[in-house]
């Protein structure tokens, strides 16, 4: 890789403990694109709001990523700093707030993540609008679209243009958008538009309740593209920045394909490499370390496999930086 001044800075300075293991992650990665490998990066926690799309963006456009997990917070998210990122407030003593300075944050229509406050009105309510044009107009229709899709609409639509409010090349979303990669979405339902699309559907204003595909058709999309590359000869990945469902739910497309439709011919993920801060214990699969996953068929026992313990909102820049050359 590069021996651009990061990547110089992190060789010289990154030799141990979980500095090394972000080298050798970077370095394996790497290494797996250049054999022919693919990889599925997968989203947990606020990462949109941490504005990871200043390095993802340029990975995706590079196609150092071939497919996207996450969930429908880092979805959304991504949108709402694109069209409203001037009017986010950052408050770097958050931990010191009271229950009466959080009540105020939601008097001003502020809502809170950790250190940064999503405006309501200039972000949420704006693409609203937007994207309540596209699910009616799918209901109205018949047709029915994946969460992902309906964004990937509004964006290359254009009708969000006059609202950006940072440089487009430094959302994800829309990279992903302009190259149609394919996003998986688990729990949906889970995030502000979803909330809005069930109260949109509460009112009777959407009547089909299915117009916005949801999570089992979304295993069975990730089946059928996992299946696809690995016919191609293709081996997949797996970079998981933090816990829950984003990792969880599309790591289990393997042994649902090996051991459930008992296919024969399913390689298991080729590369493996967890970015988190738990720790393995009282039952955390979040935590788990690599090797328990061999159990369950997920991973080889020569799959090339990484923990990071450390935080992601600087780890993922970092190994990023590493791969695009910076």
């Amino acid at each position: 890789m590069s021996n651009a001044p990061v990547s110089r800075f992190i060789r010289h300075h990154f030799r141990h403990f979980n500095s090394a293991a972000l080298v050798d992650a970077a370095d394996a990665y790497a290494a797996h694109l250049a054999d022919g490998g693919g990889m599925m990066v997968t989203l947990a926690g606020a990462m949109s709001t941490a504005e990871l799309g200043l390095s993802l963006a340029e990975m995706i456009r590079q196609d150092k990523v071939q497919a996207i997990t996450c969930t429908g917070a880092n979805l959304e998210e991504d949108v709402f700093n694109l069209v409203a990122h001037d009017h986010y407030v950052r408050i770097p003593n958050y931990r010191d707030l009271t229950a009466d300075d959080e009540e105020k944050l939601l008097a001003q229509h502020l809502n809170r993540v950790t250190d940064t406050c999503i405006p309501e009105e200039e972000a949420i309510r704006r693409i609203e609008h937007v994207v309540l044009e596209h699910w009616l107009a799918a209901d109205a229709a018949g047709t029915r679209y994946f969460p992902h899709e309906f964004m990937y609409q509004i964006l290359l639509s254009g009708k969000l243009e006059q609202h950006y409010q940072i440089d487009p090349k430094d959302s994800w979303l829309l990279a992903a958008a302009e190259k149609n990669l394919p996003i998986i979405v688990p729990g949906w339902e889970d995030s502000t538009l979803g909330n809005i699309y069930a109260s949109h559907c509460i009112t009777g204003e959407i009547k089909n309740v299915h117009t916005v595909r949801s999570g089992i058709e979304y295993m069975t999309y990730l089946a059928a593209w996992y299946q696809e590359q690995v016919k191609a000869g293709r081996s997949i990945g797996f970079f998981q920045i933090g816990g829950g469902i984003a990792g969880d739910f599309p790591i289990c497309v393997v042994p649902m394909l090996e051991q459930d439709l008992q296919m024969t011919d399913i390689p298991r993920w080729g590369y493996f490499c967890q970015i988190s801060d738990s720790t393995t214990s009282y039952g955390s699969y979040s935590g788990a370390v690599p090797n328990e996953k061999i159990t369950w068929g997920k991973l080889s026992a020569d799959t090339p496999k990484f923990i990071i313990e450390s935080d992601a909102s600087i780890v993922a820049p970092l190994v990023f930086a590493m791969l695009l050359g910076w």
